[in-house]
């Protein structure tokens, strides 16, 4: 496991290029809530959170698919928003929360860690100890 640092994350965070005319941060809980926050926090937007869930604290799988474990957030006048999750390995998690959100809006997708182009750390492979997380 390769640990990251705090501040490796939030310099990353302040050279990459986010897209123009974002509304909001919507981040996938329970893995996504800090990179959402942090994300936002960046771009002085709102955060809403959609609490999807597919791994144990373990990240073992603990369910056949992705579940929504509470209501979707309302997202008011929000028309073009920035899904957020830690991690992107097969892309269900984020597609199961897209599934939530309202199919009017332009939900574009953003990842701490993935082998994917929007993707912040794409050169650390296997998997990584973020320093929020006690495991």
């Amino acid at each position: 496991m390769t640990p990251l640092s705090f501040q490796d994350i939030t310099t990353r965070l302040a050279a990459w290029r986010f897209p123009d005319r974002l509304d909001g941060v919507v981040g996938i809980a329970t893995g996504g809530v800090v990179p959402a926050a942090l994300v936002a926090q960046r771009l002085g937007l709102g955060l809403k959170v959609v609490a999807v869930n597919y791994r144990d604290a373990a990240n073992e799988p603990q369910f056949d698919e992705p579940r929504l474990l509470a209501p979707a957030p309302a997202l008011g006048d929000w028309r073009r928003v920035l899904l957020v999750d830690d991690v992107w390995v097969s892309g269900s998690s984020w597609r199961a929360a897209r599934s939530h959100l309202p199919a009017g809006i332009e939900v574009l997708p953003f990842v701490f860690k993935g082998q994917v182009d929007f993707a912040l750390i794409r050169d650390v492979h296997g998997c990584v100890q973020w320093p929020w997380r006690t495991y």
